[in-house]
Formats: C-alpha cells, sequence, structure tokens
C-alpha cells in the first residue's frame, strides 16, 4: 500500500500540473495587450515588430499538433494552451497588419502564409509516418526545437539588462508568468514521462529564474519613465 499509494496521485498532480500551466501561460498570451493598445491608439505599429508573434505562432501551431491524441496521448493540458496560444497570436497579427503600413502589411501576410504552410507540411507528413513512435519523435523533437528557441529568445533581453543595468525592457509580470508556466509544465513533463516535455520547459524554467533574479538585482537601477518601445523590433 505504501508503494502503490503515490502512484494513484501522479494523475492527479500531472493534471494539477497541467491546468496551473494552462492559468499561468495567461499572463504571456495577454502581455501584448499594452503593446496594441499603443497601436490602436496611434493607428500606426510604428517601430514594433511583428516577428515576435508569427514566431510564437507557429510555435503554438507545431507544439499543438504534438499535444494532439495522433501524436502524443494524455497530452490534453499541452493541446489546450497552445490552442489557446495560437488564437492569442492570431489576433495579434491580425491587428498588427491593419495598422500597418503597406509594405508591412504585404511582409506579414506572406510570413502567415508560410507558417501556415510549414504547419501543413509537419501535419501531412507526419501523418503519413505509419510508425506511432517514430511520428512521436519527430514531431515532438521539432516541438521541442521551437520551445527552446522560444525560450531562448529572451536572452537577447536580459543582455540589454546587464548592459544597461536596467529593467525596463523586461516587465516583471512577463518574467513572472514564463517562470510559473514553465515550471507547472516541467512538472506536468516529469509526471507525464514525456522528454519533449520537460527538457525544454526546464530550460525555461532556469532562464526564468534568471530573468527574475536580475530584474530585482537591477530595478532599483532602472528610470521612472520610459520613452523606450514596449517591445524591442527584432525586424
Amino acid at each position: 500500500m505504501i508503494v502503490t499509494l503515490p502512484n494513484q496521485f501522479f494523475p492527479l498532480l500531472k493534471d494539477a500540473a497541467g491546468i496551473a500551466g494552462n492559468i499561468f501561460a495567461f499572463g504571456l498570451f495577454l502581455s501584448p495587450i499594452p503593446t496594441f493598445r499603443r497601436i490602436i491608439r496611434n493607428c500606426a505599429t510604428e517601430q514594433f515588430s511583428g516577428l515576435p508573434y508569427i514566431y510564437a505562432l507557429l510555435n503554438c501551431l507545431i507544439t499543438m499538433w504534438y499535444g494532439t491524441p495522433l501524436i502524443s496521448i494524455n497530452n490534453t493540458s499541452v493541446l489546450t494552451v497552445n490552442s489557446i496560444g495560437a488564437a492569442f497570436q492570431l489576433v495579434y497579427v491580425t491587428l498588427y497588419i491593419a495598422y500597418a503600413e503597406k509594405e508591412k502589411k504585404v511582409r506579414l501576410f506572406g510570413l502567415i502564409v508560410a507558417v501556415l504552410v510549414i504547419f501543413a507540411i509537419v501535419v501531412v507528413g507526419s501523418l503519413q509516418i505509419a510508425d506511432t513512435f517514430l511520428r512521436r519523435i519527430i514531431v515532438g523533437t521539432l516541438s521541442s526545437a521551437a520551445l527552446i528557441s522560444m525560450f531562448a529568445s529572451p536572452l537577447f533581453v536580459i543582455n540589454i539588462v546587464i548592459r544597461t543595468k536596467s529593467v525596463e525592457f523586461m516587465p516583471f509580470y512577463l518574467s513572472l508568468s514564463t517562470f510559473l508556466m514553465s515550471t507547472s509544465f516541467f512538472v506536468y513533463g516529469i509526471l507525464n514521462m514525456d522528454v519533449f516535455i520537460y527538457v525544454p520547459n526546464g530550460m525555461g524554467t532556469i532562464l526564468g529564474i534568471v530573468q527574475l533574479v536580475l530584474y530585482f538585482y537591477y530595478k532599483g537601477s532602472s528610470r521612472e519613465e520610459s520613452r523606450a518601445p514596449l517591445i524591442v523590433s527584432y525586424s
């Protein structure tokens, strides 16, 4: 009884971690709202880049596909959080295109088409693989690569924080949401024995800790008011 009792709690703990990850993910999904309020208010995208939302859309779509029963089992939380994330990114990209200059509109529209084509290739191509284990390995690897690169993207901002000794480019709640979401899915992946979930989210947890440590270390050095854009442009 002593040996089997803890095992009975694993599914409950896994589901709890997945639900927590979904909740904390909303902090990430809602974080661009101040940026788009400014875009809508000024009727212009200014120096903001639409590329982060395009990339986030591709990441959510691939990871969502990995979470479907056709690829992996018992990954409902992965499916739901990335489905919601994809919907948010589609809204953000649509708003960006609506207020962007003509050249940017054409560029972003072309990138959306490219994302959908890539996603279609991944879906159709993976379904051609009869071996379900190999199919999961291939899609899981793509999903992990997308997640790792997404979690690694704050390294650019971390470099700015260290160089400027200011956290104006690294909002606290965004860093906190990243840490909490990554940690939740790290635990979820371990309990689900899914290496394609706990490895990238483990890295995300470490980067989240680094961001929070830097925030509290440099927050006293930040300027009270900033005229800088809310998001650094990568375009």
